[in-house]
């Protein structure tokens, strides 16, 4: 799950192979692993670290991608191949090159950054008063009220019409008119039921007919819109309620965490000296004075 919606890009895995992999060394090659860590593959005596598998199949877990042994070979193959043309690049002196070196530092800030982020998240977790309190804000500011109701749905009024009239004479077939002859196929094979809802998801014509009916009733005239004519009967209504604590638990999380990691950044902004330096006037913009010379 990306918990992080800012300006800082999450360097892959892959990305934090090819800083490794594009540093000089003094034979020409990649240099081997520093550490001792358990490798899962090696590519010309340099290790593929089982953690750097492990990290690319985790990013992709949050991605919905299965962790399986086909996935991780597939991983490990990219990885080799990536390696083997870093090795090559090093050989032929790419990454002296500055335009190389830049993109590297690049990549190297955008690391540091990611870390500095996770370590600001692992720092400052998100506690159960913080969800509280939240919670509580939001729910106060849950107003309104929500429907249940059935419709049909109809391409001509004369239809709407004499539906209307079937239903003066026996309301109780409401849900049998809707199943024959509704073209909503999504609440047609249920009798017409929309279940519960906010108007505010309707078009407005359909919201301000439901909203004017009394419960048990239904529109004695073909309320039109876009998608033809409807005929609706109300079921019941009731104030709009906010879903329990432990139901919005991890979206309430993800939000504030977001939150402190955005007012962190802010203020490490705001603390810094940032100067915009305006590029240097192209040949195109030189005065014509000077290109006459």
């Amino acid at each position: 799950m990306r918990l992080i919606k800012s300006g800082i890009l999450l360097a892959s895995a892959v990305s934090l192979l090819a800083i490794t992999a594009c540093n000089p060394a003094q034979d020409g090659k990649a240099p081997a692993q520093a550490s001792k860590e358990p490798a899962a593959a090696t590519v010309n005596g340099t290790a593929i670290s089982q953690r750097t598998v492990d990290m690319i199949v985790k990013q992709g877990a949050s991605a919905g991608r299965p962790d399986t042994p086909e996935t991780r070979k597939a991983i490990i193959d990219q990885l080799a191949l990536q390696l083997v043309i870093a090795e090559e690049a090093i050989k032929k002196g790419l990454d002296k090159t500055p335009e190389v070196m830049e993109q590297m530092e690049v990549l190297k800030q955008s690391v540091l950054a990611n870390a500095y982020v996770q370590d600001f998240i692992k720092s400052n977790p998100v506690t159960d008063e913080m969800l509280t309190a939240e919670y509580e804000r939001i729910k106060a500011t849950v107003t309104g009220t929500e429907y249940k109701a059935r419709h049909i749905l109809v391409e001509k009024e004369a239809e709407a019409r004499d539906i209307i009239a079937k239903l003066k004479k026996t309301p109780a077939a409401f849900e049998k008119l809707a199943m024959e002859k509704s073209k909503d196929q999504g609440s047609k094979a249920r009798g017409g039921d929309l279940g519960w809802f906010d108007v505010k998801r309707m078009v407005p014509e359909f919201g301000a007919a439901l909203s004017k009916l009394d419960k048990g009733k239904f529109t004695e005239t073909p309320v039109k819109t876009q998608f033809g004519y409807h005929v609706i009967l109300l079921e019941d209504s009731r104030p709009v309620q906010a879903p329990p604590l432990e139901q919005v638990k991890p979206q309430l999380s993800q939000q504030l965490q977001q939150q402190g990691v955005k007012k962190q950044l802010d203020a490490l902004k705001a603390q810094a000296k940032i100067e915009l330096v305006g590029a240097p006037a192209s040949a195109a913009s030189a005065p014509a004075s000077a290109a006459a010379q």
